[in-house]
């Protein structure tokens, strides 16, 4: 499967802002963007004309980059939204949040997605009870995602039970630490999400 294999720094520098993507390093001075906070390349002080495509363009990017997911499968996840009642926009950032990987991640059992990824890969969670490795998997109102039993025992987790409470959970999910375990009351509203994207941008982009 093709991936990106480069600097994630480069990506934040690439949209001019942070996208988290290294975890913990994104928020110490140790952070590239902190001492290099313009785009990487020879040309990336200079001046570039913001047409209305670019605009576009970089919003969908950032969102691509933010959540881990390749233009195919985005692109696959815009036509869904289309099909849908809501505002296409609003039901396509509904579509991410609702990924297994980052529903780890906003629960604050990971410290990147990428790292959020890996567990899932690994197989140390289920959902309603049955073993889930699958990070693109989608989660529904009212699932249970826990860790899985001898998982609970692995570095990642018990440093994540012992900062419990230092990352804020979204209201529309129930972080439990004690048990490992997320509940997802609902799904999110674009109210609640706070990825900084104006999803209005990628719509008129796919939209051409």
């Amino acid at each position: 499967m093709a991936r990106y294999t480069g600097a994630d720094c480069r990506r934040c520098r690439r949209e001019k802002m942070k996208l988290f993507l290294k975890g913990s390093k994104c928020d110490g001075p140790k952070c590239p963007f902190e001492s290099r906070p313009f785009p990487p390349g020879q040309h990336g002080r200079g001046r570039t004309k913001e047409t209305e495509y670019l605009l576009q363009l970089r919003e969908k990017q950032k969102a691509r980059r933010v959540y881990g997911v390749l233009e195919k499968q985005f692109r696959g996840y815009y036509e869904e939204a289309v099909g849908k009642q809501a505002k296409t926009g609003e039901v396509l950032l509904q579509i991410l949040e609702s990924r297994l990987d980052n529903v780890v991640y906003r629960a604050g059992y990971a410290k990147s997605r990428d790292m959020a990824r890996q567990l899932v890969k690994h197989g140390h969670f289920t959902v309603n009870g049955k073993k889930v490795d699958i990070p693109s998997a989608r989660v529904k109102e009212h699932d249970i995602i826990e860790v899985r039993g001898k998982s609970k025992e692995l570095t990642p987790f018990i440093v994540a039970q012992a900062e419990a409470g230092s990352k804020s959970v979204p209201a529309w999910l129930e972080a439990i630490p004690s048990q490992m375990k997320i509940l997802v009351h609902s799904l999110p509203s674009r109210q609640v999400i706070d990825t900084q994207v104006q999803e209005q941008l990628i719509v008129e982009l796919y939209s051409k």
